[in-house]
């Protein structure tokens, strides 16, 4: 007879539970409650050794050895957790908001590590980089999917060459196939400036509102001109922080089009602007 899994904090137990099936072991089954309580904890830094001591234990080899050998599936914890998100949002429509992060490592050893730019850095580091996809329905985040990003460097044998926008296009089918429904997609010039994506998301009739670069160029007939609409105040709300004055125009390539153009900045009207381009 198997022995109960150790308790850890009330709703972590009570929400891990929904998991459980997943997990033939229960030393297995502590160790995924044990993970959650490290990354719900205020730890600055969530290694597995803090991790493990956090929870009582001697070191942080059983976590270790869980994550990298321990007698589980991915997609069955995944599965589990998207069809929790999916019975949490209902019917209601969500924002999907593509983007990307990465981690700085050292070496190579872990696969798909490679010198790239990391963009929540900013800068070009050697790292892992991962293509994410979130749900925001009424200010409230839900992550959905990720893909890691293969840089054709680090290729293995069986591995196939995708971009950020391709893995971007499949993450967004998969997420319709999920039965959410998209009300639009926002994402960043990387996706905006891909043609990939962005026609991919008109064949499937999804607003969209995306960044794009301020030298983006729109193709116009002859004798036509750029107009750019009179400036106009709004004020944005930011969570935990008070509303912030911004200024928006709209940037018109000859005529009006099925997708707009605006330019927005903070601050003064001489900011550092960013340009978007949205298709409802």
């Amino acid at each position: 007879m198997l022995r109960p899994p150790i308790a850890t904090v009330g709703f972590i137990d009570e929400y891990c539970l929904f998991y459980r099936s997943g997990f033939e072991d229960v030393r297995a089954y502590e160790c995924f409650k044990w993970l959650h309580v490290g990354i719900v904890s205020s730890l600055p830094r969530k290694t597995l050794p803090e991790i493990a001591k956090l929870n009582g234990l001697k070191d942080g080899q059983s976590l270790h050895h869980f994550l990298r050998d321990g007698p589980w599936e991915v997609g069955e914890v995944r599965a589990i957790r998207l069809h929790l998100i999916r019975q949490q949002i209902g019917t209601r429509p969500i924002s999907l908001c593509i983007d990307e992060t990465g981690d700085v490592k050292k070496g190579t050893t872990t696969d798909y590590v490679a010198k790239q730019y990391i963009g929540n850095l900013g800068k070009t580091e050697n790292g892992m980089v991962s293509v994410n996809a979130y749900a925001v329905v009424e200010n409230i985040t839900y992550p959905l999917l990720f893909k890691i990003y293969k840089p054709k460097s680090r290729l293995k044998a069986n591995d196939e060459y995708q971009s950020k926008p391709q893995l971007a296009v499949q993450m967004i089918q998969e997420i319709q196939a999920l039965g959410f429904v998209i009300e639009r997609v926002l994402a960043d010039s990387l996706y905006g400036e891909s043609a990939a994506v962005i026609s991919r998301l008109e064949k499937l009739q999804l607003p969209y509102i995306v960044a794009i670069r301020s030298n983006h160029g729109v193709l116009m007939t002859k004798g036509q001109r750029v107009r750019y609409n009179r400036w106009r105040t709004y004020d944005q709300p930011l969570s935990e922080h008070p509303s912030e004055r911004r200024y928006i125009r709209e940037i018109i390539f000859g005529h009006r089009r099925k997708v707009r153009y605006y330019q927005i900045t903070k601050g003064s009207m001489k900011s550092r602007t960013k340009q978007i381009a949205g298709s409802s």
